[in-house]
Formats: structure tokens, C-alpha cells, sequence
């Protein structure tokens, strides 16, 4: 290994890791970088690796194998299970926390347990084992209200019940089994009002350096309707995220959750993502997640001027205090294009043409679920497969040249929802208005 780079491997499959694998492999530190397993996008990038992620012996190996300086986990559950330990424990640097501070995603109850703990702010809860307890707690609230498998449910385990009748439907939905594992244990919690903003920070167990904001679109369609998905699109910066909300998420939220996790033992390192919830009395924690976003992250590594390695790096290793991250000012969207009738049950196999054409020096498509056949054609083997992600001046700008892009790629097994960013740009024109 050529001296002072580093070998860096990625873990995971989606487009979360192709924009990392993209990002990564502009660094002048990165020598050789793997991804595992990777996608039919990954492969311009790294080299995709058959390694399961789930089998810590042979990620050590391969690591030691491949003298791998980093290990960036992409998804969540490989560090619920306790990944970043193993690693640890056999000398590897990885970017991701260890299996307790993973709880922060792992179990939404002991994320609001913490909140209790540490005050920071968070919506009014109940948690429970049993369905009986439930059920009379729900019978002394009111709707709307938020019900929540405890678990990981790939983004798709909450509720929000319009009626009380829902609600109780839920609790028996979910401890019936409809999240599996994840459903052992749920949370019901307050309804809260305001527009939701994710933020991400990088820890490394005692310092944070904020890096940047976006919004998220969970439904599956126009207007926010339709069963929730694991994101149908982003854009970065969310505006809303004024630089004082920013601050005030940092000194209320963030740091209050880091000193809470050192003091239980579990110092948090890795990405710390916050859903919150902007309410008329301020920023509110909604959920934890302890990765990138998954379609957030492809807009930040758009945005992103600085090399990420360093900052990766000082994060799994602890020494994040002089990083800072400088971004482009530039506003960058993703608009996912997914298998036809996804969240539902969908084809696999479709072919995807003039993927190629879509690439240009504000364009660009990040890969999740797909494959290249043997014959060369790329494959849509998954249910998100396609990110097409565009920058621009403004919102509307960056949105315009993401359509283009997707009007030159031939899949007729996909479809993408044609409104994202529809909040932002609303305000972009109020404020063109004067409004």
C-alpha cells in the first residue's frame, strides 16, 4: 500500500453506498476501495466484493486479507448486530457505532428512554412489551397519534394513526407479528406538529461536527400519499434548517445525547442522523438513525467540497476536533425511480437502458438496486433502484435537470413520484413573490 492511502472498504448494497463509494474514490488518500456487496453502480467506483456483512470472521479476514485501513458500514444492521465491535476488537478502524450506541436506531424505546433521561426534547411516550397495556394506555389519549414497532423495520415500522380506532388496530398489527422481530416491543407516542428536517452530524464519541440538512419524501406518492418507503427522494440544504434551528438542534439534541451515551458507557462514533420534527416551540427528536440516509446521503456527497476520508477516518478513530467540512452552495436533488408497484410486491429482472446518457457535469445516477446481467444489461433486482441526482441555483433548478435526466432512461418497470422538493420550491416562489 502505497504510503499515507489507505485501503477503505464500504459495506452494503444501496445507493447510499454508491455515493459514498463515488465520494471516496475522489480522495488523493484512498488506494484501493472495495465495496461489498455493491451494485451494478459500485463497480465504476470500487471493486465489488461477494462478502456478507452479517459473518464478522470473514469481513476480518478479508480486511486483514486487503490490509483495509477503514471500514465504512453503509445500513443499520450490521451495526445492530454488533459489527463495529468485532471489528474493534480485532484492530480495524470502522466508521459506524458500537452495538449499544447503535440502540439509538436499534430500539426506538431506548432512544426515548434516553431523551427522558437527558431532556431533550422529544414527543410524549408510552412503552411496551404487551399488547393489554397498550391498549388502556391509547384508551386515555387522543388522535392523531403516532404508533411505533421498537425495532428495525427498514423505515417502514411507524404508524401514524388518524383515529384511536387505527391505533389500537396497529398495536395488534404489530405485536401480531406484521415486523416481525421488530414488533416485539412498541412505542406510542404524541402526535407532533411542524415540518420534519433531517440533520447529520459526524461523533466521535466526545466532538460533533455538524455536516449539512435535507428533507426527505417517505410516501410513496404525489403529494405525500400512499404508504411510506424507505424515500422516494431528497434535496440538501432544507432552508427551513435556519443556521439559529441548527444550533439550537446541536445544543439541545446532539451534544446532549453524546454526553448521555458517554455516561452510559457507549460513547457514540460514526454518523449520527437526527429526524426532527421543527414545531412552533422549536426543534423536536423524532427518531435516530445511526448511518447516512438512504436517499439523504446521495444529495450530501453532491454537495460536499471537502474530502470525505479525512473526516471519515477522524470520526471511527476519535479525533474529529480540528475536521471541518466545507460545502458547496449549490442546492442538490435526488429523485429515486423505483420498481413498479414498490412498497408492494415487484418484478425483478427488468432491464434498464440509456442509463449512460443521462450523466452530465450537473447530473449524475447513483445505483441501490440493480445488477449487471451477464450479457451486459443492467438489472433492477430491488425495489428502489434508481437515484437520478441533479444540482442546481435553487430547488427548482436542480429539480428540473433531475427530470430531464429521468426522461432519457428507457425502463418501462419503473416509476418515480413527480413532485419532489414540491415544499422547497413553494417557498423559493413565495420568496420570489415577496410573500
Amino acid at each position: 500500500m502505497t504510503e499515507n492511502k489507505l485501503n477503505i472498504l464500504v459495506l452494503g448494497s444501496g445507493g447510499r453506498e454508491h455515493a459514498l463509494c463515488w465520494k471516496i474514490a475522489q480522495s488523493p488518500l484512498t488506494a484501493k476501495l472495495f465495496c461489498a456487496p455493491g451494485n451494478g453502480g459500485t463497480q465504476n467506483v470500487a471493486e465489488n466484493i461477494a462478502l456478507d456483512a452479517d459473518d464478522h470472521g470473514a469481513v476480518i479476514d478479508f480486511c486483514r486479507t486487503e490490509d483495509i485501513a477503514l471500514v465504512v458500514i453503509g445500513p443499520e444492521a450490521p451495526l445492530v448486530a454488533g459489527l463495529s465491535d468485532a471489528l474493534a476488537g480485532a484492530g480495524i478502524a470502522a466508521l459506524g457505532p458500537n452495538q449499544e450506541a447503535a440502540q439509538l436506531e436499534g430500539s426506538k424505546g431506548y432512544t426515548k428512554d434516553l431523551c427522558a433521561e437527558a431532556n431533550i426534547p422529544t414527543a410524549a411516550y408510552g412503552r411496551f412489551d404487551n399488547a393489554e397495556a397498550a391498549h388502556s394506555y391509547l384508551d386515555q389519549q387522543s388522535a392523531p397519534i403516532v404508533v411505533k414497532a421498537d425495532g428495525l423495520a427498514a423505515g417502514k415500522g411507524v404508524i401514524i394513526a388518524e383515529t384511536l380506532a387505527q391505533a389500537h388496530a396497529a398495536i395488534d398489527d404489530i405485536f401480531g407479528g406484521a415486523f416481525g422481530a421488530a414488533g416485539a416491543e412498541l412505542v406510542i407516542e404524541e402526535f407532533l406538529t411542524g415540518e420534519e428536517a433531517s440533520f447529520f452530524v459526524l461523533c466521535d464519541g466526545e466532538n460533533a461536527v455538524p455536516m449539512a440538512t435535507a428533507q426527505d419524501h417517505k410516501r410513496v406518492g404525489d403529494g405525500d400519499t400512499g404508504p411510506n418507503t424507505g424515500g422516494m427522494g431528497a434535496y440538501s440544504p432544507a432552508s427551513i434548517m435556519t443556521p439559529t434551528l441548527t444550533e439550537q438542534s446541536m445544543q439541545e439534541i446532539i451534544l446532549p445525547t453524546l454526553k448521555a451515551m458517554a455516561a452510559r458507557g457507549a460513547p457514540y462514533r460514526g454518523v449520527l442522523f437526527a429526524g426532527l420534527m421543527l414545531t412552533p416551540n422549536g426543534p423536536s427528536l423524532i427518531e435516530y438513525n445511526c448511518r447516512f440516509g438512504d436517499p439523504e446521503c446521495q444529495v450530501l456527497m453532491q454537495r460536499l467540497a471537502s474530502d470525505i476520508v479525512p473526516a471519515l477516518q477522524a470520526a471511527a478513530t476519535g479525533s474529529l476536533a480540528d475536521i471541518n467540512l466545507d460545502w458547496h452552495d449549490d442546492v442538490a436533488m435526488t429523485v429515486v425511480m423505483a420498481a413498479n408497484n414498490y412498497p408492494g410486491a415487484y418484478e425483478k429482472g427488468t432491464v434498464i437502458k440509456q442509463l449512460d446518457s443521462v450523466d452530465t457535469d450537473d447530473t449524475m445516477v447513483f445505483h441501490a438496486g440493480t445488477a449487471q446481467a451477464e450479457n451486459g444489461d443492467m438489472t433492477a433486482i430491488g425495489g428502489r433502484v434508481l437515484n437520478i441526482t441533479a444540482k442546481g441555483k435553487t430547488v427548482a433548478q436542480a429539480r428540473a435537470k433531475a427530470y430531464i435526466g429521468i426522461e432519457k432512461i428507457d425502463w418501462p418497470g419503473g416509476f418515480c413520484r413527480q413532485d419532489i422538493g414540491w415544499r422547497e420550491i413553494q417557498r423559493e416562489e413565495d420568496i420570489g413573490r415577496g410573500a
